[in-house]
């Protein structure tokens, strides 16, 4: 094996006052040209600012306390800040893990890329034109006309890849990859790692790869580390490492990970989560989370040693030779169920879609154009109490807008939503009023969909405040510390902010004050996409325990097809604001007939190494919404099209008692 470009030898970081916790411990590893190296663990475990520390960017309030980061022999530590400007962005890049907030909202893409150019060396004459090859290099369809571009008007698949082109811009020798495909549909997800794979091929470059997701890691990496509160517990090559991971640590995350064949049990979830660097406990830091802790785990801390070649483990269980055994399961879990019982309502429809219609009218500057967008076209959903309905699709495929028509936060153009019997669709008219509290939506971001201003309670009792029951404040306070403790917040917790609330913590919070009004029906919008492993299963496994206690129903949107697999009854495949597949969750993931979600099955990453690649392409993006292609809008990505497709739109053909399918294939062997 070649040298290492980079050498991190025992790196700490803190906080800028003595005597304060270690944020990053003692860390050591070697990164090399044409090699990929990931970095594994949950929030809070030190990933992003060991990066930050790689790049010398920590914040100002953080400092390097020891070791030494040596860069083709130049230790970064000790370099000023015209050496850093001089190697930073042109021989070490990054690329942030959220590209909205990473690219500047009021400058074109050309412009940013541009400025990236200039710091390179790049004649002004030629930057246009080097930035036009750059986006034509990471995939942008149309470079000369997306050059124009602002972030606003590009999908987030492609405002990733204009922050790949902008650190590829200085060609690099060494590409720091922070959580790049985080909340990216899985088919886009799929065409980011594999152009990186092609640019390191191409270019010989050394990348870290800071993720949480295993499947991308297995896809992606030839060398895996794994960090927990500041420490680096386990280190391997990516075959060994997914062949037998050796930290108990490892192996829960293994075992949280939703499967497409889990099916109705309980996910092994981790209980508890990282611990604060400033009250890390004696000895083991994982101990208070692991099956496996024994007297020497709680008085000593383990040492990072080589257990096989080149697998490296910090865990005292293999210094003892003891017998190892995991198992990772959330005790409140295994209870028995209580409430009410839903088997006796199961095939009653408790949510009723017929026909509905949402169009965005088109406005230039202050005139309205008589041009719109048909963002839901004609969907029609049935979703009985109990159960779990899942809407999957790419971004851009009206998931997120079918979803808030149901709950009124849009308006519809025409059909009927019915909810337990209800017409809901006039929200505006009073007497429908009393319907709101019926059903309720849990958001993607659970931090922005709270007031940072108001603490845990109040946020949960808003609801009840506004419908005045309970009526009085007692006893809605009661509940709402009732409500806490059903969904694993501790009511010491009740007086916190938003801010001072783990990811996983404020996900069930919100949780919390969906349940204060009693709906019957909550809407979950991408609730798991942003949470680690470890955290989606503990709130997956939350969300199956209240909707077995309390019967609710579900209308799940979601991309990752593992956690419908988990969660879901049924799905329905979404494409351009239609239903394009829709059965049982079995028969559409084991079986799926549409190519489309043939296509988003095989762009699922998968843990198995030996798998190979055949994952099926979708040429391009989803079309713009504003220019449709005529016939079936798969056509121009579909690789089973036939002839007509181009001209001819399909309609729904029924295949089974539950299922449904719109393409040709089917409708022409059906007639």
């Amino acid at each position: 094996m070649p040298e290492p470009i980079i050498i991190v030898e025992n790196l700490s970081v803190s906080l800028d006052v003595p005597g304060e916790p270690l944020v990053v411990s003692g860390l050591g590893l070697e990164l090399y040209r044409g090699r990929t190296f990931a970095l594994l663990g949950e929030s809070g475990s030190g990933k992003t600012m060991f990066a930050l520390a790689l790049m010398q960017l920590l914040p100002s309030n953080m400092v390097i306390s020891d070791g030494r980061i040596l860069f083709d022999g130049t230790d970064l530590v000790a370099s000023s800040g015209a050496k850093m400007r001089s190697i930073r962005g042109l021989r070490i890049a990054m690329v942030f893990q959220d590209p909205q907030t990473a690219l500047n909202p009021v400058l074109t893409i050309g412009h940013q890329i541009g400025e990236v150019l200039s710091r390179v060396g790049v004649a002004r004459v030629s930057r246009r034109h080097r930035a036009i090859e750059l986006l034509e290099w990471v995939g942008i369809p149309a470079p000369h006309q997306r050059i124009t571009a602002y972030p606003h008007q590009l999908s987030g698949g492609m405002k990733q890849r204009v922050a790949i082109a902008m650190a590829l811009a200085g060609e690099p020798d060494v590409l720091i990859a922070d959580e790049p495909t985080t909340a990216l549909d899985v088919t886009i997800q799929s065409q980011i790692l594999k152009l990186l794979r092609e640019i390191q091929a191409s270019t010989d470059m050394a990348i870290m790869l800071i993720t949480h997701d295993l499947g991308v890691v297995a896809n992606t990496a030839d060398d895996v580390g794994v960090m927990y509160a500041g420490h680096l517990v386990e280190q391997a090559t990516a075959r060994a490492f997914f062949s037998n991971p050796y930290h108990p640590y490892s192996k829960g995350l293994f075992a949280a990970i939703p499967r497409v064949e889990s099916g109705d049990r309980i996910l092994p979830a981790i209980p508890g989560t990282v611990p604060n660097p400033a009250a890390l406990p004696l000895g083991c830091r994982f101990q208070s989370r692991c099956s496996n802790v024994f007297d020497e785990c709680t008085s000593r801390l383990p040492k990072l040693r080589e257990h096989r070649d080149k697998h490296w483990v910090r865990c005292h269980l293999y210094e003892q030779k003891a017998p190892i055994t995991h198992t990772f399961l959330e005790p409140e879990l295994n209870a028995p169920t209580i409430g009410a019982s839903v088997t006796s309502h199961e095939d009653l429809a408790l949510l009723r879609v017929d026909s509905i219609r949402v169009d965005y009218s088109l406005r230039n500057g202050i005139f309205l154009h008589h041009e719109f967008v048909r963002a839901v076209n004609g969907v029609s959903l049935s979703l009985s109490r109990g159960k779990t309905l899942a809407v999957v699709g790419e971004s851009g495929c009206g998931k997120s807008t079918l979803a808030k028509a149901i709950v009124g936060l849009i308006k519809t153009n025409d059909g009927v939503i019915s909810l337990d019997g209800k017409n809901i669709n006039q929200f505006e008219s009073s007497r429908n009023n009393h319907c709101r509290s019926d059903f309720q939506i849990i958001f993607q971001d659970a931090y922005a969909s709270m007031n940072p201003r108001m603490r845990v309670r109040d946020i949960v009792e808003e609801g009840m405040a506004i419908r005045q029951h309970p009526a009085s404040k007692e006893q809605r306070q009661e509940r709402v510390l009732n409500l806490l403790v059903q969904v694993g917040i501790e009511s010491s917790l009740s007086g916190r902010f938003p801010h001072e609330l783990s990811g996983g913590q404020r996900q069930r919070v919100c949780i919390a004050r969906a349940l204060a009004v009693e709906p019957k029906l909550i809407v979950c919008d991408e609730p798991t996409s942003a949470l680690d492993v470890s955290m989606q299963a503990q709130i997956l496994n939350l969300l199956k325990r209240l909707q077995m206690e309390l019967g609710i129903g579900y209308l799940l949107i979601s991309h990752d097809l593992s956690v419908v697999s988990f969660l879901a009854d049924e799905v329905a495949v979404m494409y351009l604001g239609k239903i394009v597949e829709q059965g049982t969750t079995r028969e559409v993931l084991e079986n799926p007939k549409h190519p489309y979600t043939m296509a988003l099955m095989m762009a699922l990453p998968t843990l198995d190494l030996n798998k190979g690649d055949n994952t099926v392409e979708l040429d391009g993006e989803l079309p713009s919404p504003t220019l449709l292609p005529a016939g079936c809008a798969f056509h121009p990505r579909c690789q089973s099209k036939l002839s007509y497709c181009h001209y001819k739109q399909p309609i729904l053909t029924r295949l089974g008692e539950s299922r449904t399918v719109a393409c040709h294939l089917y409708s022409d062997q059906l007639n």
